[in-house]
């Protein structure tokens, strides 16, 4: 039986945990309110870029579209070649299946490959360190970045599109993966794998709006013009799956601090009434033996 020594200090322990997880807990939600509207804000200007991309590309002609230097974005010139991922796990732990979910993910991916080279991107220290530690996989560690949250910003999203581009340009690509956590809620996110290039755009949809621009003239080209849209069209993209990524962390931190904190004074209150009962038999037991000691004496 534990002595009530060691119970008050197992208390005492738990309630610096406690201490702890509530603080994280604060943090997290003092955070996740700024995260949330710049993520809210990136989503309809990713959805009005690829709008814009779609008028455009309507009013070129085929041959003009195909013989554009954009149309590598949109058609692979190697279909049955390497394949790049960009893996966007957090740099830190503490916030539930938030990273496990992705890491499961990821080595279902890796061995949905069969064999094909995979040339990865990492965007986080949890992501880039497990990955590493795979023994036997065709993988090549082509770019990593971490310490960007829970500060993301357009230059962070810059860097990762650049190499992402250059990646796909070099390694003659068939398609590029990108697996992350979107946020949905307070409470939950959802773990997604796109396709990230080639680009998949609904163009059909789109032509309906064509009129809209149909009596613009182009300077330089339309084909230099969607050139520019479409680098920042991919920015856009990478900048709002790295903000839904750090709003979803946040949340997933948030709630498994407070689940933390929760199970930690369910505890502390199952120690309480341990060590009252430890206490009160302690007391009992010393009550017996002077009443016993006292018989003795009388006899």
């Amino acid at each position: 039986m534990a002595s009530l020594r060691d119970i008050r200090k197992h208390i005492k322990s738990i309630k610096s945990i406690k201490q702890i997880t509530y603080a994280m807990k604060m943090v997290a939600a003092a955070r996740i309110k700024k995260a949330q509207s710049s993520m809210l804000s990136a989503r309809p200007y990713a959805f009005e870029m690829e709008k814009a991309i779609n008028m455009l590309r309507c009013e070129m002609a085929e041959d003009d579209f195909k013989n554009s230097s954009s149309y590598k974005f949109f058609e692979t010139s190697n279909p049955s070649g390497d394949i790049g991922l960009v893996l966007v796990t957090s740099d830190k732990g503490l916030c539930g299946a938030f990273n496990a979910s992705i890491i499961k993910k990821s080595i279902s991916f890796i061995k949905s490959a069969e064999g094909k080279k995979i040339h990865i991107i990492t965007v986080g220290k949890k992501g880039r360190d497990f990955l590493r530690r795979i023994k036997n996989a065709n993988l090549n560690f082509y770019y990593e970045i971490f310490g960007i949250f829970p500060k993301v910003n357009y230059t962070h999203s810059n860097l990762i599109a650049e190499n992402l581009i250059k990646m796909y340009s070099e390694k003659k690509l068939s398609k590029v993966y990108f697996i992350y956590n979107e946020f949905k809620s307070m409470i939950s996110q959802e773990l997604k794998e796109e396709v990230f290039l080639p680009l998949n755009l609904r163009f059909e949809s789109a032509k309906k709006h064509t009129g809209r621009i149909s009596d613009f003239y182009f300077e330089p080209s339309k084909e230099k013009l969607l050139e520019g849209l479409i680098e920042r069209y991919i920015k856009s993209q990478i900048y709002r799956m790295l903000l839904e990524s750090q709003a979803a962390e946040l949340s997933a931190r948030m709630n498994a601090m407070e689940n933390a904190s929760k199970n930690a004074g369910e505890l502390i209150d199952g120690l309480t009434l341990k060590m009252n009962k430890t206490r009160q038999a302690m007391i009992t037991t010393e009550l017996n033996e002077i009443v016993s000691g006292a018989g003795a004496l009388e006899e």
